[in-house]
C-alpha cells in the first residue's frame, strides 16, 4: 500500500514538471514562462523529495530531502524574481496582450529605485514597443 502512496506521489511530482515543460514552450513571453516554470517545477521537485524520502524511510535521507525543499522554496522565487527584474531593466518585450504595465514610471533609470509615485518621464524607462506585433501597453 505504501508502494503506490509513493508511486501517486512520484507521478504527481513528475507532472507537475511537465507542466512546467509545457509552460516554457507555450506561454508567449519571459515573464509568463518564469512565473509557471517557478511555480510549477518547485512544486513537482517537492513532491518528487517527497517520495524520495518516503521510498528510503531514512531519517538522513529524509531530513536532506526536506532540507532540498525548503531551500527551493525560499531560492526559487528570488531568483525568479530578479531574473524577471533583469529582463524588464533590459527592455525585454511584454506580451502583446498585455493590458498594462504596472511597473511602467515607478522606477529610477539611475538606481534602480522603486517609488510609489510616479516618476517623470526623464527619469524612468519606458519600454519602446512597435508595430503590429507589440500594441502599446497600457
Amino acid at each position: 500500500m505504501a508502494e503506490w502512496f509513493i508511486a501517486l506521489v512520484m507521478f504527481g511530482g513528475a507532472f507537475f514538471i511537465f507542466l512546467a515543460s509545457v509552460g516554457v514552450l507555450r506561454m508567449p513571453d519571459l515573464f509568463l514562462r518564469m512565473s509557471a516554470t517557478s511555480k510549477a517545477a518547485t512544486l513537482g521537485v517537492g513532491l518528487m523529495l517527497t517520495a524520495t524520502a518516503l521510498s528510503f524511510d531514512e531519517f538522513s535521507v529524509a531530513t536532506r530531502a526536506v532540507a532540498t525543499i525548503i531551500f527551493l522554496l525560499i531560492t526559487t522565487p528570488v531568483a525568479a524574481h530578479m531574473i524577471a527584474r533583469a529582463a524588464y531593466f533590459d527592455g525585454v518585450p511584454l506580451f502583446s496582450g498585455t493590458l498594462r504595465d504596472e511597473l511602467r514610471g515607478h522606477y529610477h533609470l539611475t538606481d534602480h529605485a522603486l517609488d510609489s509615485v510616479v516618476q517623470d518621464s526623464t527619469d524612468t524607462w519606458i519600454p519602446e514597443i512597435e508595430g503590429d506585433d507589440f500594441p502599446e501597453v497600457r
